[in-house]
C-alpha cells in the first residue's frame, strides 16, 4: 500500500480498444489478465515510445490507438529490469502474466487516457 513518501514511477502503455474497454470495467484501475498468447504484460518507460505504438501499430491493427498513463509504487518496480527492446528509448517493463494481479495492486491512483490516435480523415 503506498504511502504518501512512497516514490512513484510513471508508466504508459500503448492500447487498442479491447483492452482499454477491460481498464475502464475495472474502473481505471487494473490491467486485464493476459490472453494465452501474452505471457508478459509490457509497460514502457516513456511516453514517445508508447505514442509510437499506438499511433504505428494500433491504428492499422484497430482503427484507433491509445496511450495510457499511469504510476506504479518505485520500489516494487525494482523486481522488473528494464529491457531494452530496440533503440536506446525503446524501453519497457516485462511482467510476467502470472504476476500481473500483484503489479495491479501496486498501481497508484487511476489509469489515465493521454493521446487518442485515427486513421487521418479521407485516408
Amino acid at each position: 500500500m503506498a504511502t504518501e513518501s512512497t516514490k512513484l514511477t510513471t508508466l504508459w502503455r500503448p492500447t487498442g480498444p479491447q483492452e482499454l474497454e477491460l481498464v475502464r470495467r475495472s474502473g481505471w484501475r487494473e490491467w486485464p489478465p493476459r490472453l494465452p498468447e501474452q505471457p508478459i504484460f509490457y509497460p514502457v518507460l516513456n511516453e514517445e515510445y508508447a505514442i509510437k505504438i499506438a499511433r504505428d501499430w494500433n491504428v492499422p491493427h484497430s482503427g484507433v490507438g491509445y496511450v495510457t498513463r499511469f504510476q506504479v509504487d518505485s520500489d516494487f518496480l525494482a523486481r522488473y529490469p528494464v529491457r531494452q527492446a530496440g533503440g536506446r528509448d525503446i524501453l519497457e517493463l516485462w511482467v510476467p502474466a502470472e504476476e500481473l494481479g500483484e503489479f495491479n495492486g501496486h498501481i497508484v491512483g487511476l489509469i489515465e487516457v493521454v493521446h487518442e490516435f485515427r486513421p487521418p480523415v479521407g485516408g
